[in-house]
C-alpha cells in the first residue's frame, strides 16, 4: 500500500468515530452502539489480515465491504422491530449526521493524491456527495431552528442527497478490482480495502444510507 499520511489516516479514525456518535445521539441505545463497536471490529481485523484485498477469487472479496452493511440496512425495513427501532430516532440527529461527509469527502481527494481511488471517487471528478455535507447545517438550521423550511423541504433534501450517495456509490462499485470493473482502469478503487479505510463502505456509507431512508420515511409519515 501506497504510504497516505499519518494525519488522513487519524482524520478519517475520527470522522468515523464522530459518525458513530452522531448516530449514537439519534437512538441512544447501548446495545446497538455495542453491536456496531463488534462490526467495526470485525471488519477492521480482516483489513488489517487483507481479506477485501484478495482479487482472485469469487464472489470479489469487494462485496463483502459494501454488500452486508447495505443488506442490514434494507433487512431493518422489512421487521416490525426495525421498524419501530427506525420510527423512535431523533430526526435532528439524523439531519446533522451528514456533515461528516465533508471530512469523508476531503480525505477521499488526499486518497485520491496517493493513487489508491480514481479522480471520479473525488468532487473533482463525478462525486459530489460534498455538497450533501455543506447543506446539512443549513437545513438543519433552515427546518429546526428558524422553522423558515418546512418538513416537505427536508424531505426533498434527503431525496436529493440519497440519490448523489447512490451516484457516488455506483462510481466506487465499478470502479472496483472485481469482474464487474466498468471504470478506472489505470487508477482502480482499492484504498477502501485497507484498514482504516475499510470502515467507509462497511460503517460510514450504510449510516448514511440509513439515516436517509429512516427520515424520508418519518418524513412521508409526517
Amino acid at each position: 500500500m501506497t504510504e497516505i499520511s499519518n494525519l488522513v489516516t487519524i482524520g478519517f479514525v475520527i470522522t468515523t468515530l464522530v459518525t458513530l456518535w452522531f448516530f449514537y445521539k439519534a437512538f441512544t441505545s447501548k446495545k446497538v452502539l455495542f453491536g456496531i463497536i463488534i462490526w467495526m471490529v470485525v471488519v477492521s481485523l480482516l483489513g488489517l489480515l487483507g481479506f477485501y484485498r484478495n482479487t482472485e477469487v469469487f464472489p470479489p472479496r469487494f462485496v463483502f465491504l459494501l454488500g452486508p452493511g447495505i443488506l442490514f440496512v434494507l433487512l431493518i425495513f422489512l421487521t416490525k422491530k426495525g421498524r419501530e427501532f427506525s420510527n423512535a430516532l431523533d430526526l435532528k440527529w439524523l439531519t446533522l449526521l451528514h456533515i461528516v461527509r465533508i471530512p469523508v469527502e476531503i480525505i477521499l481527494f488526499y486518497v485520491f493524491m496517493e493513487g489508491l481511488i480514481p479522480e471520479l471517487m473525488t468532487f473533482g471528478g463525478y462525486n459530489y456527495d460534498i455538497i450533501s455535507g455543506l447543506s446539512a447545517p443549513i437545513m438543519y438550521y433552515l427546518v429546526f431552528i428558524k422553522k423558515w423550511v418546512s418538513y416537505k423541504g427536508l424531505l426533498f433534501w434527503n431525496v436529493i442527497c440519497l440519490v448523489l450517495l447512490i451516484n457516488i456509490l455506483t462510481i466506487a462499485a465499478l470502479s472496483a478490482q472485481t469482474p464487474f470493473q466498468k471504470l478506472a482502469f489505470e487508477q482502480p478503487n482499492i484504498g477502501v480495502t485497507y484498514f482504516p479505510f475499510v470502515w467507509l463502505p462497511t460503517l460510514i456509507v450504510p449510516i448514511v444510507l440509513f439515516s436517509h431512508l429512516v427520515s424520508i420515511r418519518l418524513l412521508y409519515k409526517s
